[in-house]
């Protein structure tokens, strides 16, 4: 009998070691690891969701050699995603499975895979947290030891991944200040792709931590297979691609190590950010829905209630402001249909009064030269008007010509015998985020507007400033390499006090413009502004990159005068209407500067806006026709997800003589539906020769619709642009 319980025993441990396959799932996706008790853990597949009995074929027949988390020090000279440096100066790291644990959270099922160093006692957990309603897989890592000394994290990625080569293609975004979101597509060639970022306080300028991989050729938005990327992080970070001579192109993403090694204590636990992963058979706007989905359920504050449209302060009188200037603005927007009003830079400072960009940062009292009523009186207004009232705050940064400044210089960021290296208007600074101090006056400077004004709806949450100077005069001289890190770790607990006490609170992340499009950001936040560039044109491709990742209720997106204010070109109200509406609409033209024919057909566009909102805004994204592709025409839609709605967008991009455009075919609807199309914002002197008619879905799909070129208007009202926005319902 003893002899028969050692053989099953001993056949336990054999199936616990050589079989051991874990399959993390999704409605519509799954990810199968080999985590052998006492072995490595090796990536299998990742796709379209498997059988169990596929699990099963699948484990037996596809390789598992490939490290689901490799580390540095043995065997081979391959990219890693941790490399350490343990207190005896030993660089290396052998990591084995020692157990799987499970839970629920929600409606996400976590799967932890622990292990250890076959010597040290380094521990390493690789966390998974699998939506059973969208198809998102998020993963992280927790990194800790007991080693008697401080382990020195050299690189610590969240997360690898490995994509068979083919004709694997790569979409990431781009960009700089009034140039963010852009679209870049390539095919994925030998050697190494870096996207990342240093700017240490905004991370989605020049690059995002955003990327699609199209795993069967050129990329395309409702056909193919696609693998999406999502780091979940506010910091800089960093993304690797690298091709090598092996069958896979080799995935890492994570926090940029660059001057940030970091010194882990003993019994601390190292959390990396979590990497998002979707997998698509319907194109990069399949993948793109799976994100929105995810972003408005889980990652976005309020990702499901509807946007107020509001009218900023900012292009209209920029720092000139006063209380008769407010109170117009905020009886102009609630007379077009508007519900909120914004007002931005330039209300506050008292020994220094913030006329300029050069002054008053921190400095967050009233300017009653400029407000006698203060905050309150202008939160009455408006009441009075029907509206709600919003306001502009820049709360981690100051300027040395500042009372905060003259009270406490060592809050700001800098190398100790070094200069400051200073920002904006020649004076501004980061505040140090990493001591609490600063994390509770930037916290009081929301409590306090909030205790004393309940009644503000929304803050618009400015940051226009980079770490430019590598110093905290908080962390002791040993952890100067933590700055970057320690930064983002107070801004959150910050956020989350905020949230914490102001749950309702509509928050915008703006950060000289796009910089903190991030999911990283957005659980604190309810929207970004996609740039400080409102010119239409360029915006369609900002919002259409954008879009890749972030859905249009947290996209703000305004309606600027013209000639514009950063491109100067001229673009007709309409075709600037038309763009503003394919995301969260709201105004930065002033009403006062506007014609009475300019005003009625904003006042028309708001209340038609307000029809299409709850599609716009919380329906399915369906790119068509990029601009990118150069074809003369960008085209896209939203359907709402019982698809009886649905809003399309038709933006001509150029102008030429014996012009030959497109017919755009139309995506997302059911076939089998009738729909009745009416156009929005109509300018034209006669319907188009579809309005009011009826098409069905296969119709609209296989053939779509014939769009003019031009609008048939008034001689003295023609230019060179043309825009769209059609309306669909179901006819039942």
């Amino acid at each position: 009998m003893k002899r028969l319980f050692l053989f099953v025993a001993i056949c336990l441990l054999v199936v616990n070691l050589f079989a051991q396959d874990i399959c993390i799932s999704t409605p519509g996706t799954s990810l199968v690891l080999s985590a052998p008790i006492g072995g490595d853990l090796t990536h299998v597949y990742y796709g379209n969701k498997l059988t169990d009995a596929e699990v099963r074929v699948i484990a037996q027949i596809e390789p598992n050699n490939r490290s689901a988390y490799p580390v540095y020090g043995l065997g081979g000279f391959g990219e890693r995603a941790l490399s350490v440096k343990h207190a005896d100066g030993n660089m290396t790291l052998q990591m084995t499975v020692t157990g799987v644990k499970s839970n629920k959270e929600g409606n996400a099922n976590i799967t932890i895979i622990e292990m250890k160093d076959k010597v040290y006692p380094f521990y390493v957990n690789i966390c998974y947290k699998a939506y059973q309603d969208v198809d998102i897989i998020e993963t992280w890592t927790e990194i800790s030891h007991q080693e008697k000394k401080p382990v020195v994290l050299e690189q610590f990625a969240s997360a690898y991944l490995p994509i068979r080569r083919g004709d694997v293609w790569l979409s990431h975004l781009y960009g700089s200040w009034a140039n963010e979101g852009r679209l870049a597509q390539e095919p994925l060639a030998p050697g190494m792709k870096i996207i990342k970022n240093k700017d240490g306080v905004r991370n989605s300028h020049t690059a995002h931590a955003e990327v699609m991989f199209s795993l069967d050729g050129k990329p395309q938005e409702n056909t193919g297979s696609v693998i999406g990327a999502a780091l979940c992080y506010s910091g800089n970070y960093k993304l690797r691609i690298d091709t090598d001579d092996t069958d896979y192109h080799h995935f890492f993403a994570g926090i940029n190590e660059d001057n940030s090694s970091y010194s882990l204590a003993k019994g601390e636990v190292f959390r990396t950010p979590e990497l998002a992963l979707t997998y698509s058979k319907e194109g990069l706007s399949g993948g793109s829905r799976n994100f929105h989905k995810w972003g408005r359920t889980y990652k976005l504050a309020h990702g499901n209630t509807l946007r107020k449209i509001l009218l900023n302060s900012w292009e209209g009188v920029y720092f000139d402001i006063n209380e008769e200037g407010m109170n117009q603005m905020m009886n102009d927007i609630a007379s077009m249909g508007g519900e909120l009003f914004v007002m931005d830079d330039g209300w506050f400072g008292d020994k220094y009064p913030r006329n300029v960009d050069n002054s008053s940062l921190g400095d967050w009292v009233v300017d009653k030269r400029k407000l006698p009523n203060g905050v309150a009186g202008l939160v009455k207004d408006a009441e009075k008007h029907g509206i709600k009232f919003g306001i502009w705050i820049e709360p981690e940064m100051a300027n040395t010509t500042s009372e905060l400044f003259e009270k406490h210089p060592e809050w700001a960021l800098k190398a100790p015998q070094r200069d400051h290296v200073l920002g904006r208007g020649g004076t501004q600074v980061v505040l140090d985020l990493a001591n609490p101090e600063v994390q509770d006056f930037i916290f009081d400077i929301v409590d306090n507007l909030m205790t004393d004004n309940p009644e503000i709806d929304y803050i618009k949450w400015d940051a226009n400033m980079s770490i430019t100077n590598h110093g905290s005069n908080y962390l002791p001289k040993d952890k100067q390499s933590h700055l970057f890190i320690e930064f983002h770790r107070g801004f959150e607990k910050v956020c989350q006090r905020i949230r914490a006490k102001y749950p309702d609170l509509t928050i915008q992340a703006c950060a000289s413009g796009g910089g903190r499009a991030n999911y990283g950001v957005l659980p604190y936040f309810d929207e970004f502004w996609v740039s400080d560039n409102t010119d239409a044109l360029q915006r369609v491709y900002m919002q259409w990159g954008t879009s890749y990742f972030f859905p249009a209720i947290a996209t703000a997106s305004h309606i600027s005068a013209t000639p514009n204010h950063q491109t100067f070109r001229t673009i007709p109200l309409k075709y600037r209407i038309d763009v503003a509406m394919s995301g969260r609409l709201g105004m930065e033209i002033q009403p006062k500067n506007m014609t009475e024919e300019e005003i009625i057909l904003c006042k028309n566009a708001i209340a038609e806006y307000k029809t299409i909102r709850p599609v716009v805004q919380l329906g399915d994204i369906y790119r068509l026709l990029s601009p990118y592709d150069k074809l003369g025409v960008a085209s896209m839609m939203y359907v709402s997800p019982e698809k009886e709605k649905a809003v399309f967008y038709w933006w001509k991009m150029e102008h030429f003589c014996d012009q030959h455009l497109p017919r755009v075919k139309m995506a997302g609807l059911s076939p089998a539906k009738q729909y009745i199309v009416r156009e929005l914002n109509r300018i034209d002197n006669s319907p188009l020769k579809f309005e009011g008619k009826i098409f069905s879905g296969e119709y609209l799909m296989s053939n779509g619709l014939e769009i003019p070129y031009t609008h048939t208007v008034d001689y003295h009202k023609l230019n060179d642009y043309s825009s769209r926005v059609l309306y669909l319902e179901e006819v039942k």
